[in-house]
């Protein structure tokens, strides 16, 4: 399956960034009217995949009409969730294989399992992570921090370092986690992070060598004789 969006591009967008989509704003959408052919051919898909790894699907979904229904359903709350490319899907269908039950999960809990965890992705724990960016936040720092991965620093400047700075470690973490989670929805979703800053070059310090400074002290010491001789 190729990325596509699942729902309407402007509410993805807002999804995708973090932003606040208001209840109407999602509840005006009909999504089967607006379905492009590709995103129907994905959802399409992973109902097929669902039917293939519950045996008992039809407790779920008896009828046509039932089936459709939770179809529509799911949409809802993968939009609602920022469920937004295959490659979320891909997880969830991972997960789904694994959980080895007969009954279709809800889609709560299938939006749960298409959210990998930061380390599913090679980044660090999120109290690893919340600790690097603590440490490389502090003024102390500057010009010498070493980040770990793009993510802890884009996180870490979403929170801004001067909340880092100043929040006590219970309200800092949780700040932290929040954007944490959205930093992964980018990477899931494609989009960039902010890029970590070029290290700064270690500061040259110029050291004289010895016979530097004795040939200077020899011709000082050449001049005065010369000055001397001509007294």
């Amino acid at each position: 399956m190729n990325q596509v969006s699942v729902i309407a591009t402007g509410l993805w967008a807002k999804v995708q960034t973090g932003q606040f989509i208001a209840a109407g704003e999602s509840e005006n959408i009909q999504p089967a009217a607006e379905l492009s052919q590709a995103t129907a051919k994905v959802i399409n898909g992973l109902f097929r995949e669902l039917r293939s790894i519950f045996p008992a699907w039809k407790q779920a979904w008896p009828d046509m009409a039932t089936y459709k229904a939770a179809k529509q359903q799911w949409m809802r709350g993968f939009l609602e969730a920022g469920i937004c490319s295959t490659e979320q899907l891909r997880f969830g269908l991972m997960q789904a294989r694994q959980a080895a039950k007969d009954f279709v999960p809800n889609v709560g809990v299938f939006i749960g399992w298409c959210t990998p965890t930061a380390e599913m992705l090679g980044l660090p724990r999120l109290a690893a992570a919340h600790r690097e960016a603590c440490r490389n936040a502090h003024p102390s720092m500057a010009g010498q921090a070493k980040w770990s991965h793009d993510a802890v620093w884009h996180t870490a400047k979403e929170c801004s370092f001067e909340n880092l700075n100043r929040l006590s470690h219970d309200l800092s973490i949780k700040l932290f986690e929040r954007n944490y989670a959205i930093t992964v929805r980018r990477i899931l979703a494609g989009l960039p992070l902010q890029k970590m800053p070029l290290a700064l070059p270690p500061r040259a310090i110029e050291r004289s060598a010895p016979e530097v400074g004795n040939k200077a002290l020899a011709a000082l010491r050449a001049m005065r004789s010369g000055v001397a001789a001509h007294a």
